[in-house]
């Protein structure tokens, strides 16, 4: 059964590539996502991973450890809740 993981606290210079090469060793990896600011294309620090096999490993040796001189937070990723969209705009609906 595949588990998704989160990991928090990502060095900004991680990518996709760099994160997968890490949590390979644990187990079979299908997925990486280092999400980015839509604006600037920066990391945001953190990403999700997908793994067939080995997350539960993953976990338990990666959450606390130090990557690049930030501390790893890793756990299984909770399912994303809908949001309400709200329609910004700036006058609060005075015209």
């Amino acid at each position: 059964m595949s588990k998704n993981l989160y990991i928090g606290n990502l060095p900004f210079s991680a990518t996709d590539d760099s994160l997968r090469a890490v949590f390979e060793q644990f187990g079979t990896v299908s997925n990486v996502k280092v999400i980015s600011d839509r604006m600037t294309g920066r990391s945001r620090g953190f990403g999700f991973i997908e793994m067939d096999e080995g997350g539960d490993a993953a976990i338990e040796a990666m959450n606390g450890k130090e990557l690049e001189g930030r501390v790893l937070t890793v756990n299984e990723a909770r399912p994303r809740t809908d949001r309400p969209r709200s329609g910004g705009g700036g006058d609060g609906g005075r015209y």
